[in-house]
């Protein structure tokens, strides 16, 4: 009896465990997957125009990102905008290029290769080249930590180092961004969810507004309540950002952005050659329904990095 009621006891922890292994990764010249014990956390990806990461699986075990145009025919995706993949890092004007949009532009951020990976951690070395000339090189690093048994939080820092002069343009095709599952939107065929941002506006009144972080949240696509948020550092250039959260399912950190937002101001920014620009994103993934003051807390510790 006393050994069965030890077992008892220490169930719960044990079951902590079993769900929460260590991470680890599979690795390959041009793509990496980070697994969490049997469980495949995210992949990135260098299959498109520019890198990305899919599928993104929070603590639910549920997929929180769009599949189309990865995966096709999922039932209640709408097959649109298919340079949305994901969870992905670009802009729809550097020196008047597009980035943002399809391969056809010619525009694309070639990885170049891997530096440093280990469990939940990578860092990653591109190049953002227009006609095969190159304008940018980028170290980007993704930092994936375990807050809790609830929690999930994927930290990525972007250093872009200009080849020669860039200007970034005021667009708001832009810049760091994700596609959430079709259950998490605000408006569509099967939309059951919301927007809410720091700065206490949401669902459609958060287009285009300045703030320090914006939720997703509702119904993964498994069902259950789930939390998307993304942060934006104080350090970064043109904090607190502007955000392109639609609510059709895109939601975007957009630094570059004024006019786009506001009609009036620009905000396009030029790196001379041989500058460099850091920036800093949070996106934390949670179970269960939204809370303003754990996401609040969470991005206090976050802008404390």
């Amino acid at each position: 009896m006393k050994t069965r009621a030890l077992l008892l006891l220490l169930l719960p922890s044990l079951l902590i465990q079993s769900s929460f292994a260590d991470f680890r990764q599979e690795k390959t010249e041009t793509s990496l997957k980070i697994f969490d014990g049997d469980t495949l956390i995210t992949e990135y990806r260098t299959d498109h125009h520019l890198p990305y990461l899919y599928p993104l699986v929070g603590p639910t075990g549920n997929a929180l990102t769009r599949n189309f145009p990865m995966k096709k025919d999922v039932e209640g995706e709408q097959p649109d905008h298919p340079h949305h993949r994901s969870f992905w890092f670009t802009h729809g004007d550097v020196n008047g290029h597009d980035f943002w949009h399809s391969k056809d532009h010619n525009s694309n951020i070639v990885h170049k290769s891997f530096s440093k990976s280990e469990k939940g951690s990578f860092s990653v070395n591109l190049e953002w080249q227009h006609n095969g000339g190159t304008l940018l090189k980028e170290t980007r690093s993704y930092q994936l930590n375990k807050e809790s048994d609830n929690a999930l939080q994927l930290n990525v820092t972007s250093t872009l180092s200009a080849v020669t002069d860039v200007t970034f343009g005021d667009t708001k095709e832009g810049s760091f961004a994700i596609r959430v599952s079709p259950t998490l939107r605000h408006e569509g065929k099967v939309a059951k969810g919301h927007i809410a941002n720091s700065e206490g506006k949401t669902d459609k009144d958060a287009w285009g507004k300045r703030a320090r972080w914006v939720s997703y949240h509702g119904p993964d696509s498994g069902g259950k309540p789930a939390v998307i948020t993304m942060m934006d550092h104080p350090s970064n250039h043109n904090h607190p950002t502007h955000w392109h959260a639609r609510t059709y399912g895109l939601l975007t950190a957009n630094p570059f952005g004024e006019k786009s937002f506001t009609k009036k101001g620009n905000g396009a920014h030029t790196l001379k050659k041989g500058q460099f620009l850091t920036q800093k994103y949070g996106l934390l993934l949670q179970s269960g329904v939204f809370d303003k003051k754990s996401v609040e807390s969470a991005y206090q510790s976050f802008s404390k990095n």
